[in-house]
């Protein structure tokens, strides 16, 4: 933990609670960006620091196409939750 690998702890028997609430948050979220990111942690095995941040960049610019980049872009400058699809 003091490494800074890992973000939090938990004690046993809250493990599986905690676990779900940030799951909760994390399926709150637009999947095209969930996907995405996920595909970047998969590919940082196999990249470079400086491939893996290219191959970042790239997803995250092939995301401001999407309708779920507008509806969260619309969604915070309207100060309420975004209805991702």
């Amino acid at each position: 933990y003091k490494s800074g690998l890992v973000a939090k702890v938990f004690p046993d028997d809250a493990l599986v609670e905690e676990t779900l609430k940030i799951a909760q948050v994390i399926a709150s979220k637009g999947q095209l960006s969930v996907r995405a990111a996920k595909e970047s942690v998969l590919a940082a095995d196999e990249l470079s620091l400086q491939e893996g941040l290219r191959f970042e960049r790239r997803l995250f610019h092939s995301l401001f196409a999407t309708d779920d980049q507008k509806e969260g872009m619309t969604a915070f400058l309207e100060k309420r939750p975004a209805n991702f699809k």
